[in-house]
């Protein structure tokens, strides 16, 4: 079997190659963010998008060399992967880790940066998107809301036990609560609900992750005249809501099909599924 590779910091690796200290700070206090990013056609799609949200995200965490992630940088770093793991012409996931460097207890010895970044061959979805996903509504623990919360954390207890919760019940996603009981997110995804002609999806103040499919979503919708607003938005909606989707920068926009009797949909979706295959703010005015 072919070695597959990751970069550690700069280094080509293979990816069972021991690259973490029993000091990490990402090990140890989960001091870090991430980026999902989907390759396809020859480039990160949004990139743009993926790196003002990274560049920010670690401003927050008083990142230092937070400028050093820039478009050319993932770019060139993504590519030299890809090539490595011979994936060119292919559609693939890419996770970049970016965490901070050095020891330190809770205060750290150093606000410099380390990353790593994985290269893999995008699977085929288990579900069909004309079939649509079953979720579930986890409650068991919900998700405190700051500042933070819109950050895609590396710190993620709480998506771990949604985890759990979506295997032991077999669903094929779960909607997250916040910590006042008001819809959040998914297990993986920004969430969007369709109700009385209007696209409601949570305001980044209810806790969600700052999504950029979500924001690519709310654009391509306002394209379409379908009116967005960002709103608290009670579970109970589930059982009177047109439709509901799931958004992520890599699967895009997943069609939710079912939560218990109720069954939705897939008009809004299907419309903003079609248009996200050419969508693209290259060529927006």
């Amino acid at each position: 079997m072919p070695i597959h590779y990751i970069n550690a910091n700069g280094s080509l690796v293979a990816e069972n190659s021991p690259i973490l200290s029993i000091e990490n700070r990402a090990f140890r206090y989960g001091d870090g963010i991430f980026e999902t990013m989907l390759w396809r056609g020859g480039d990160i799609r949004f990139l743009t998008q993926h790196v003002k949200r990274l560049q920010e995200s670690l401003q927050m965490l008083h990142i230092e060399d937070h400028v050093l992630y820039d478009a050319y940088f993932i770019r060139t770093k993504t590519e030299e992967l890809i090539r490595k793991n011979n994936l060119m012409g292919k559609d693939v996931r890419i996770r970049l880790i970016v965490y901070r460097a050095g020891d330190g207890l809770y205060a750290p010895q150093t606000n410099k940066s380390a990353y790593t970044l994985q290269a893999d061959l995008l699977t085929a979805p288990t579900k069909d998107k004309k079939v649509g996903l079953i979720v579930g509504l986890y409650d068991e623990y919900k998700k405190a809301y700051s500042e933070l919360s819109k950050l895609k954390s590396i710190n993620a207890l709480v998506y771990v036990t949604a985890g759990l919760y979506k295997n032991k019940f077999g669903y094929d996603d779960v909607l997250l609560l916040n910590q006042e009981g008001y819809l959040c997110e998914s297990l993986t995804s920004n969430i969007f609900v369709y109700y009385d002609k209007t696209l409601y999806t949570p305001a980044i103040s209810e806790g969600c992750v700052q999504g950029v499919m979500r924001q690519v979503v709310m654009d391509m919708a306002s394209e379409e005249g379908i009116p967005v607003v960002e709103a608290q938005i009670s579970p109970d909606i589930m059982k009177e809501a047109d439709e509901i989707f799931c958004t992520n920068a890599v699967q895009g926009i997943q069609w939710v099909m079912g939560y218990k009797q109720k069954r939705y949909f897939n008009m809004i979706a299907r419309v903003l599924q079609d248009k996200l295959k050419y969508f693209s703010y290259d060529t927006q005015s």
